[in-house]
Order: C-alpha cells, then structure tokens, then sequence
C-alpha cells in the first residue's frame, strides 16, 4: 500500500466537468488543484479533501459499472459556521436543495446537490 499524501481524496462521477468546477469554487469555497482535461476531469480542494470530478471520459468514470453510476446517499461533509446565511446565501446563486433542514444532537444538517446530482452535506455543530 502506498504512503498517504495530504488529502483524503473522493470520486464523483459529473455529467459536465466544468459545471462543477465552477459549483464547488464559487459556491463552496474549493480550490482548482488541477483541469488537465477540462471536459473530462478535474480535481478541486478544501483543505485535506480532494475532490475528483470525473466526467464521462474520464478513466474513473468508465471503470465504473452502469448500475453503479447514478448519485445515492452517499456524500460529502462540509462544516460551516453559521448553517442559516449558507442556506440564504445558496438559495439566492439557484443551488437545488435536497432535504429540508434537520436537527439533532449533534447539530444542523442541510443536503444540496452539485449539478450532476451528487450530495453534499452542510453541517453546523452545536
């Protein structure tokens, strides 16, 4: 097995590559780590987690079977401080909500999707 390196990466498979560059950037805070080939991959960061967007040409992508392809409830995690201004402030840039907001012991949770249909949780801890 290979050393770890300083991300924890994921995959989602994105029918538009550069339509989730730009979610994740402008919307959400990540940073461009590389756009080799534009339509088919890109890979974004925010702090440890790097985020592998695969388009359909892309090589994770066409190793992945048909019945597996489509988004679930698997997603990613983000933490943010105040859950309410982000919800305003995501609501007003046109960002598809998936959930309604929910509480529990541990805090505010809110699901949006990216433009491909993958999750993303926004979490606010108590």
């Amino acid at each position: 097995m290979s050393t770890p390196d300083a991300y924890v990466s994921v995959r989602y498979l994105v029918d538009d590559v550069p339509a989730a560059v730009e979610f994740y950037t402008s919307l959400l805070g990540f940073e461009i780590l590389s756009n080799p080939a534009p339509a088919a991959f890109a890979d974004v960061t925010r702090g440890p987690l790097r985020l592998l967007l695969s388009g359909a040409a892309s090589s994770g992508a066409r190793a992945t079977p048909d019945d597996l392809s489509a988004p679930g409830r698997n997603r990613i995690h983000l933490v943010v401080d105040d859950l309410d201004a982000e919800i305003e402030r995501l609501r007003a840039a046109g960002v598809t909500f998936r959930s309604d907001e929910v509480a529990g012991p541990g805090g505010r949770q809110i699901l949006i999707a990216d433009p491909a249909g993958n999750l993303v949780e926004l979490f606010q801890p108590r």
